[in-house]
């Protein structure tokens, strides 16, 4: 094997981490912002990422059908769509469910654990049990080739391009918006949040809301690279929550690093062992530095 295949391979192996990355990374800011915010160990979390995957299969199995010439327009709306969907979802739970179970983490976590199995059973009754994908544009099928024996998805970096864009929002509206303002004085201090006027209560449902929004923008980022069934997102909740655990709780900083380093961490050991391997390669090394690092890479600063 020449010098250049070898080069070819790793920046292919490389961007295929990237795009695991650009998932993780999604489905970790949602949690990351919920817990943050509330505390709540969310373990429906992979399931608002399936209402997004599912959006994208219904819109796509519609559109086809009855507007075909608006087929390689479609996947932008379905995209906000899927954040709609989820949103609105996340929102009715908070304010049916978790609002009640506040400062008991126990049952929240034994009532996500519950709602994730109901919404699972509903992805089953009212859609089907197999597994479906949407049809894609052209536009995001095949490859780029910058030069020849490497070949780069275009969907992989459509997903990409999409993760940037949300991350960027995030980042704006934690900083600069009157959300984002009220989001971080409950965090800093809720007794005084409220005492100056906040309704952190309101603030913590619209935080759930949007966290399970963002759920379901990685769902529809996920239909670029994989089939969609009623058990997807519980596929992908355990490295959602390493991404979180391993990052530092509330740390939006630490959840975009640490989704970088398990995905590149895994599909570099994917290249040289099994997959199965390389999972557990991966959660090894999580376990050895969360042993010396408890608190994960980047850790909130707390003033005392």
């Amino acid at each position: 094997m020449t010098l250049s295949e070898i080069l070819n391979i790793s920046v292919m192996q490389g961007f295929a981490g990237l795009s695991l990355f650009s998932v993780l990374l999604l489905m970790g800011l949602g949690l990351a912002i919920i817990f943050g915010q509330m505390g709540v160990i969310n373990l429906a979390h992979g399931e608002f990422m399936t209402i997004g995957a599912y959006t994208i299969y219904m819109v796509s199995s519609y559109v086809e059908v009855k507007y075909p010439s608006f087929m390689p327009y479609y996947f932008p709306c379905a995209i906000v769509l899927a954040f709609i969907f989820a949103f609105a979802v996340g929102y009715l739970a908070e304010w049916a469910l978790i609002r009640h179970l506040y400062k008991r983490p126990l049952d929240t976590l034994l009532a996500t654990w519950g709602l994730s199995l109901g919404m699972q059973q509903c992805f089953r009754t009212f859609i089907g049990p197999k597994e479906v994908s949407p049809t894609l544009p052209e536009w995001l099928m095949g490859s780029w080739a910058p030069k020849e024996g490497l070949d780069i998805p275009i969907n992989g970096m459509f997903v990409m391009g999409l993760t940037a864009l949300v991350t960027a929002c995030v980042m704006v509206a934690l900083y600069k918006s009157r959300w984002g303002l009220r989001v971080r004085a409950s965090v800093s201090n809720r007794m005084m949040a409220n005492a100056i006027g906040i309704n952190t209560s309101r603030t913590d449902r619209l935080t759930f809301a949007i966290g399970c929004g963002i759920a379901g923008i990685a769902g529809a980022a996920f239909t670029t690279i994989g089939s969609t069934g009623p058990t997807s997102g519980s596929l992908y909740i355990v490295d959602a929550f390493l991404v979180v655990t391993f990052g530092g709780a509330a740390s939006l900083l630490g959840t975009v690093a640490s989704a970088f380093g398990i995905a590149q961490t895994q599909s570099i050991a994917e290249f040289f062992i099994t997959g199965s391997m390389a999972k557990v390669l991966t959660l090894s090394l999580i376990v050895v530095i969360l042993m010396i690092r408890p608190q994960g890479l980047f850790a909130s600063k707390v003033r005392r």
